[in-house]
């Protein structure tokens, strides 16, 4: 069946809002700029500033939210179902796994490439897997464990590229082992905050506009209140700011007055965000889950390509390999094979009713996919 145009136009905009997100907050990274007290030009690394922004941008969501139910009142349609009666702080401890795991995930963006990042962010379909048998009682395929071997495999691959690249003096081996090792055990949080979201919350009518929305309030509340006693934190290596603390804010807005082109790609991260959280859910909505997949690993490629032409990163056949084995991975976790398998077989494709709402058993997101 043909895409209508605002399905193609919703498709892009996950594409292009996907990779707008990654690529901004790296591209806020290699900025240099003096900060407060006139201390030298330093790299802008704030990445705990950064996360309160994403969750700026998640909270956004709530807004659009109320004005589609507001829309939704005067003429009713079949996207604003009635919502049930539910206590908000179910949120909470998603909530709280998506702050620690996208401030992780920003700490290891300053220390790796942003492709790297986007591709090891995979690792997550081991987690996912592993926790749905453990917590929920979920039994995988063996296409599924096929998907989750594929998936170590790739990682060890693109590990291993990262090893072999060239490093500059702004990312050292010893920075990029460290962010790539980061990522990964983020995703042991996301996958965490995944099963908790399907425990807890998914068994409540909840629109996923409000659920996006509520677990940004709760982020953007409670990081911004941990960015106090974070000023007063010592961090050694870890720290990208001449204090060498956890995170230094005046020093952010320092460099941000003192080169403007940080606060365009602050704005970039904060604003894609949201727009890529609304048509993530659209396309799942209007196409499928599976769609939704495909568009995020079209998203790596992007990045890829856009960080190797503007020269942030060199470029490494292993790379290559990886990627394709973890592609391949993903697509078996998530039942890609089994269409091409049916139209190579001339059998009736499988029945795809549910796929609109098939999340953790196959192509399972966090209901706030961020960076």
């Amino acid at each position: 069946m043909a895409w209508t145009k605002y399905q193609l136009f919703l498709a892009g905009l996950m594409l292009v809002t996907g990779s707008i997100n990654t690529l901004s907050a790296k591209w806020a990274d290699n900025f240099m700029a003096p900060g407060c007290g006139g201390s030298k030009e330093h790299s802008f690394q704030h990445p705990f500033l950064q996360a309160v922004g994403m969750f700026l941008g998640e909270f956004s969501c709530l807004a659009a939210f109320f004005l589609l139910r507001c829309r939704a009142a005067r003429h009713p349609d079949a996207s604003m179902d009635p919502q049930q009666p539910f206590n908000s702080l179910l949120f909470l401890p998603p909530a709280l796994c998506d702050m620690t795991g996208t401030s992780i995930m920003y700490v290891a963006l300053n220390m790796t490439s942003a492709s790297s990042f986007q591709m090891l962010r995979g690792a997550v379909i081991i987690f996912t897997g592993l926790f749905s048998v453990a917590f929920l009682g979920r039994r995988l395929a063996l296409s599924q464990w096929l998907g989750i071997l594929a998936t170590i495999v790739g990682l060890v691959v693109v590990g291993l590229a990262d090893l072999l690249s060239k490093h500059d003096d702004q990312h050292k081996l010893s920075e990029v082992i460290t962010g790539d090792l980061l990522i990964i055990m983020a995703q042991i949080i996301v996958s965490i905050q995944m099963v908790l979201e399907e425990k807890f919350v998914y068994r409540h009518n909840v629109h996923p506009l409000r659920a996006v929305g509520t677990e940004g309030l709760f982020g953007f509340v409670i990081l911004s209140l941990l960015l106090v006693p974070m000023y007063y934190i010592p961090a050694g290596s870890f720290s990208g700011n001449p204090r060498g603390t956890l995170e230094d804010v005046p020093d952010a807005f320092c460099q941000v007055g003192r080169q403007p082109l940080i606060a365009l790609a602050l704005l970039g991260n904060i604003s894609s965000i949201a727009f890529f959280n609304f048509a993530g859910i659209s396309v799942t909505k209007e196409l499928s889950a599976t769609t939704r997949m495909v568009l995020d690993s079209l998203r790596t490629i992007v990045i890829w390509a856009l960080s190797l032409a503007l020269g942030w990163e060199a470029f490494h056949p292993l790379q290559i390999l990886g990627f394709l084995i973890l592609l391949m991975g993903t697509a078996l976790y998530n039942g890609l094979h089994r269409p091409l398998l049916s139209r190579l077989s001339r059998g009736r494709p499988p029945a795809e009713e549910g796929e609109h709402e098939r999340l953790l058993g196959g192509s399972r997101t966090p209901i706030n996919d961020a960076s």
